[in-house]
């Protein structure tokens, strides 16, 4: 039997193992995209931008300008290396550093430490510009800009709402039910109320008790998407000027920057990942390996748990899927390992419904998967006791994960199983190539 191996991202190591070639059915990566020049590409970006005038003659002297950045968790996004040059474009415009302010679009994440913050927008930006975290249950803070048409209270962080103009800055990648990530979604939830969030995400829900997750709202999916309409609608209610986002390729480097009309030009981006990261498998496998790409990616579970919905696309019902990340971060944050506490899925959703959190709707989605398939975690080892309250079997190797797929498919009297590698699976879409 030949053996091929593998090499895996684990925070910011990597963790090999040998498998059998012959059952080897798909390696799914990314369409191959060459890195860009990340200052010539920005540049280019708001000189050049999707259905805007350039920045420069958008803004003028005297305006306050806020840019509202993906925080901490996004720094696959590589942000540090290029917020630098939408502030120095703002300088060419007249707009001096003391007029410029940074906030963190951190949903219901947590603060950033000083450190953070340099690791999100790069030392001299750190240095030079006013920065401030979005608390989304600081009510000082907030304001009220009205309602959408489903409802939902839109309350706003008061430094993008007191700003002249309002600059999105983040990177755009697949969302497990917003359709995608950036745009609308830093200003919603990116620096809104927690009352806010809540209310909009509930969306992702079905109408009725037992419907579980809503299908409109999976990954990729945009039309009628009623999270992402709703974000959209209170996006639109901030007016932000411009937009300047990345897109990664598959090795986690930067290979387009786009930038434009906030709307139009975060599209067109979604459309670029979209056929970046759509890759063609030969079939649903017995076996899946999905890591989450290693360090930011694995951060915490919470964040990790992207690379469980191209799983559920590329594994058969019943399968085995091996799940890569090191969660050095693991209790961030607390509400969603909190949220492992009930037995069956409808006394999950029971308890969703009740009082609708996004932590919790996640762990919804992972709770239903591990009763759908057989989950095994490679993780750190004092992960362990929280991982088996996700219902979900924690390794501390990739070896000792197979070791265990193994005696599964032994058990299952499966010998001709098939495996299906997903090294960056947050980063790709996955679809059956006769379809």
């Amino acid at each position: 039997m030949a053996l091929k191996e593998f090499e895996f991202g684990f925070g910011q190591t990597t963790q090999k193992v040998m498998l059998p070639e012959e059952h080897i059915s798909d390696v799914l990566e990314g369409n191959p995209t060459p890195a860009c020049d990340v200052e010539e590409a920005t540049l280019e970006c708001m000189r050049h931008p999707i259905g805007s005038r350039p920045l420069q003659e958008i803004v003028r002297k005297g305006d306050k300008v806020c840019i509202v950045c993906a925080d901490i968790t996004r720094t696959w996004n590589h942000s540090d290396q290029f917020v630098i040059h939408i502030v120095n474009e703002l300088n060419r415009a007249e707009i001096p550093d003391s007029d410029i302010c940074i906030l963190f679009a951190q949903g219901t994440h947590r603060a950033q430490t000083p450190e953070e913050d340099i690791r999100v927008v790069g030392k001299e930006v750190a240095s030079r510009i006013k920065l401030y975290q979005h608390d989304c249950k600081n009510k000082d803070e907030l304001v009220h800009v009205g309602d959408t048409k489903l409802g939902t209270p839109v309350w706003i962080n008061k430094h993008a709402v007191d700003a002249d103009k309002v600059i999105v800055v983040d990177g755009i990648t697949t969302h497990l039910f917003a359709g995608y990530g950036g745009g609308r979604k830093l200003i919603l939830p990116g620096v809104a109320g927690d009352e806010s969030i809540q209310i909009n995400h509930c969306n992702a829900l079905g109408a009725e008790f037992g419907s579980g997750i809503n299908p409109a709202t999976r990954s990729t999916l945009l039309d009628r998407n009623p999270v992402s309409d709703d974000m959209q609608e209170a996006s639109d209610m901030i007016k932000p000027c411009f937009l300047v986002h990345s897109i990664v390729n598959a090795d986690g480097q930067i290979c387009r920057m786009v930038g434009g009309d906030p709307y139009e030009a975060w599209l067109e981006g979604t459309k670029l990942v979209y056929r970046i990261q759509k890759v063609p498998m030969k079939q649903e496998a017995d076996v899946g390996f999905a890591c989450a790409g290693g360090y930011p990616k694995d951060v915490s579970l919470y964040q990790g748990s992207k690379c469980y919905d191209p799983a559920d696309v590329a594994v058969k019902d019943g399968g085995i899927i091996i799940a890569i990340m090191e969660a050095s971060d693991i209790q961030e944050p607390p509400a969603y390992l909190n949220s492992f506490q009930y037995e069956t899925e409808a006394d999950m959703e029971r308890a969703l419904r009740h009082h609708f959190t996004i932590p919790f709707f996640v762990a919804f989605n992972l709770f239903c998967m591990t009763h759908k398939y057989h989950i095994i975690l490679v993780t750190r080892p004092e992960n362990f006791e929280a991982i088996k309250k996700t219902n979900q079997t924690p390794v501390a190797t990739v070896e000792e994960a197979w070791q265990l797929a193994q005696k599964i498919l032994k058990d299952q009297g499966k010998d001709d199983y098939t495996i299906t590698i997903m090294p960056h699976c947050a980063s790709i879409v996955p679809f059956l190539a006769d379809k």
